[in-house]
């Protein structure tokens, strides 16, 4: 049996718990778990790198950005119209039109050099720049040119209607994305907008992702008495969607030093290491004693207070941090989400999208575990009624089609004995929300 902790023993938490006939002397909760992982990691600012525009999106800012210049850089037409001075609109009205002299146009996207008095007015299309002196545009449903140069204004206007100032969107010196931004298509456009071509942004994170168990094979082909690893192939893509570098360490042996092997690799080449099986507490389940071997502090948490995912196991080695998840595909996914995720976004010290969450009413009981975090995986459907929270039954945490059939997670936290039928719940999704007529 393998006890938290390592020649270096961190300082328990008074909110472990003790777990009676799970093999495991504590459980540690999830976010204190957390909090002993990152506390344990050097401080150290990201890998920073520049990049073009092109390649920026859904990279990690490393500064902010400050805009260098105006935008609008000049007062510009918003509506198509006439420019004009407001002041000689006044009292137009369809029965009594104010009548101004036409003095030229303006098109957009050239400079225009020309000076309006008062009583005079300029054609002008939506974005081109106001003429000297004008400060309004009157929209042209609201106007009639005259065959004797002039034009018929029906409706006043006020200074500043319907033009974009110098600055109105964007003012010269304000930031506009802060640094730790992960980037959306709209940042990017924003980037553009304001002349900027090239971002420093933090280096991309490599994960290396090692399986372990000696009943593994490569591939789909079906192998007598092995099972095709599906960890890795399911831990590298979600390793992909948030940006990282997965590398591939390849499967393991249940053996001592073929795991070590491998994972003394990752250590050298990857940023953050996760390893697949042997973690719960069974005779052949030796990853935390081989993560214990290879450096300090070692293992800091074996075992942690959610259901499934009991297993899994924090540890730093040498600076780095290793993540011991569950063999089963359930639970491994579920670690990854809890740990993985957030400790990417913490190493890169950046704000990642939450998962979405919607409001659904549950079509049956569901049971929490005193003491633990319980993750049940569930089918919304939207209804005309609203969303339904339809658990799925066949649940066990190596039924990797329970979370192929789910969209989400209902949370139930650990101080909550579970939730009753017809109760609103909070449902984390994962997939989009499916329509149905009804639900049974």
């Amino acid at each position: 049996m393998h006890v938290v902790g390592t020649a270096t023993k961190p300082v328990r938490s008074s909110h472990e718990h003790e777990v009676c006939g799970s093999g495991f002397k504590r459980l540690t909760p999830v976010g204190e778990a957390f909090r002993m992982l990152v506390n344990s990691l050097p401080k150290k600012s990201p890998d920073l790198e520049s990049v073009s525009i092109s390649l920026a999106l859904g990279r990690v800012l490393a500064t902010d950005i400050l805009s260098p210049i105006d935008m609008p850089p000049f007062d510009r037409a918003a509506m198509d119209g006439f420019a004009v001075v407001a002041e000689d609109t006044y009292g137009a009205t369809v029965n009594a039109p104010i009548f101004l002299r036409i003095v030229g146009s303006v098109s957009m996207g050239v400079t225009t050099s020309l000076h309006m008095n008062r009583g005079e007015a300029a054609l002008i299309v939506t974005g081109g720049q106001m003429p000297q002196v004008s400060n309004a545009v009157v929209m042209v449903e609201y106007t009639k040119q005259r065959p004797d140069g002039r034009v018929e204004i029906w409706d006043e206007v006020h200074p500043g209607e319907n033009v974009s100032c110098v600055g109105e969107d964007v003012q010269r010196g304000t930031i506009v994305l802060k640094k730790g931004t992960l980037l959306l298509p709209q940042d990017l456009a924003m980037l553009t907008y304001i002349g900027i071509h090239r971002v420093m942004v933090c280096r991309r994170l490599r994960v290396a992702v090692l399986s372990t168990g000696s009943e593994l094979t490569e591939g789909s082909a079906f192998v007598e008495g092995k099972i095709p690893d599906v960890n890795r192939p399911a831990l590298m893509g979600a390793i992909r969607q948030l940006g990282c570098e997965p590398i591939d360490l390849g499967i393991a042996a249940d053996e001592f030093d073929q795991i070590r092997s491998k994972l003394q690799g990752g250590i050298r080449t990857a940023d953050i290491v996760l390893v697949t099986a042997a973690t719960s507490v069974g005779p052949g389940d030796i990853a935390p004693q081989v993560i214990n071997s290879l450096g300090e502090p070692g293992m800091l948490v074996h075992g942690v207070a959610m259901r499934p995912s009991m297993p899994t196991g924090l540890a730093v080695v040498n600076g780095k941090p290793i993540i011991s998840l569950p063999g089963y595909p359930v639970s491994a996914y579920l670690a990854f989400l809890e740990f993985v995720h957030p400790l990417i976004s913490y190493m890169l010290d950046a704000d990642f999208l939450p998962r979405p969450t919607v409001r659904a009413k549950l079509s049956r009981r569901v049971a929490g575990i005193l003491g633990s975090r319980t993750y049940v995986r569930a089918r919304v459907h939207a209804t005309e009624e609203g969303f339904i929270a339809e658990p799925v039954r066949t649940s066990g945490a190596g039924i990797l089609s329970s979370l192929v059939q789910a969209n989400g997670f209902i949370i139930v936290p650990e101080h909550v004995e579970g939730y009753e039928e017809g109760q609103l719940i909070d449902v984390e999704l994962f997939r989009p929300v499916e329509r149905a007529q009804t639900v049974k």
